[in-house]
């Protein structure tokens, strides 16, 4: 019965015209205040947190930062030392053809093919003159005033 009830107020409600107004309106009205004396009372609870929060802040942005720029140097070395490496490797394969074009410039018979075209020819027997170095082989040599022998070539 009750039930019947309300769905009978819901119907009627329903069929009622509405009106224009459904609630109370609301009016505005321009206050003119004057907030110039007011004076702000500092929270001292809220100063610290803000303090607290600055300093965590600034920590959490120093961590960062320094996590960042070790980041960046350890990419740095690594530019470097992959270009020491490739230096490395040029400056020994140019050691290794150096070592080569040395070998192959100290080459006695090579030495020979050059001497001859320039018209030199190996000395004769006596045209050798071999200095005594008196004492030991790995000591200086110290000038001596001894009698030099003239060789006259014809």
């Amino acid at each position: 019965m009750a039930a019947a009830a309300a769905t009978l107020q819901g119907a009627e409600a329903a069929n009622r015209p509405r009106s224009f107004w459904t609630g109370t309106p609301e009016i505005y009205f321009a206050k003119a205040i004057d907030n110039s004396r007011l004076v702000k009372v500092e929270d001292p609870r809220r100063n610290r947190e803000m303090k607290q929060f600055g300093t965590a802040l600034a920590c959490l942005f120093l961590l960062v930062f320094t996590y960042a720029w070790q980041h960046f140097k350890a990419i740095e070395y690594g530019y470097q030392i992959e270009s020491s490496k490739r230096e490395l490797q040029e400056l020994t394969e140019m050691n290794q053809s150096l070592r080569l074009e040395h070998a192959t410039l100290r080459d006695p018979e090579r030495i020979d093919v050059i001497a001859r075209s320039m018209g030199l020819v190996p000395p004769e027997a006596g045209q050798i003159i071999h200095m005594d170095t008196a004492g030991d082989a790995g000591a200086p040599v110290v000038a001596s005033a001894e009698s030099i022998a003239t060789l006259v070539v014809q």
